[in-house]
């Protein structure tokens, strides 16, 4: 058992973060957070045209999120923990790549309000993967909305996600390389994870796993 009660986990679109949140959930009987990225009524729009519709994207999301985290002021954490499939200070990341000077701007100064409000997790689990990794998974589920996505999109982006998690100090943080692992289908992959996920008290744990294939 995790004695972490606030878990994040974070990546790319594609990492399979949505997936690990639900499934830690339910084996430590926890509450999942899911960020509903589907519900956005602007990401259809804005995989068909980044730029002219990035800040409605990007402050539904900023608000959608907000919302959520509130909620999250109301839960006993000593008695049901919580795993989100997102990071609320993650998404100045999202800003930062996407959003001209004057939008950043006030971007900023509602993201620095909002934020200083929100709890701050545990642990923070972030999922990295090759973008041609992300690419297939991408593929593989089929959404129609991320069939627009280019390659070149999702090669910034996950650049971006290194950046940043590269310098993410606010909380302990643990780095797992997902290219060779299959936490859905595979359980002995899923429980080495929880193992060193349990060894993070401070700092950044870097883990690079082998997948056990049965």
């Amino acid at each position: 058992m995790l004695n972490q009660n606030y878990i994040a986990i974070e990546g790319p679109i594609g990492v399979g973060k949505s997936s690990l949140c639900e499934i830690l959930a339910h084996k430590l009987g926890a509450r999942p957070v899911l960020e509903g990225v589907a519900e956005n009524p602007f990401i259809q729009d804005f995989y068909k045209d980044i730029r002219r519709y990035a800040f409605q994207t990007q402050l539904f999301f900023l608000l959608s999120r907000y919302r959520q985290q509130q909620e999250l002021h109301q839960t006993d954490l000593f008695h049901q923990g919580i795993v989100s499939d997102y990071l609320f200070a993650k998404d100045r990341l999202f800003a930062n790549l996407l959003l001209d000077d004057n939008e950043l701007k006030l971007y900023e100064q509602i993201h620095s309000t909002l934020n200083a409000q929100v709890l701050k997790p545990n642990l923070v689990v972030y999922l990295q993967a090759s973008t041609e990794t992300l690419q297939k998974r991408i593929g593989l589920r089929g959404r129609k909305f991320e069939t627009k996505i280019t390659p070149e999109y999702l090669d910034e982006l996950n650049k971006a996600y290194n950046f940043y998690f590269f310098h993410y100090q606010e909380t302990p943080l643990m780095v797992v390389n997902t290219n060779e692992i299959d936490f859905v289908h595979r359980d002995a992959d899923l429980d080495d994870l929880l193992e060193h996920m349990g060894k993070v008290t401070k700092g950044t744990l870097y883990y690079q796993p082998i997948s056990i294939k049965k």
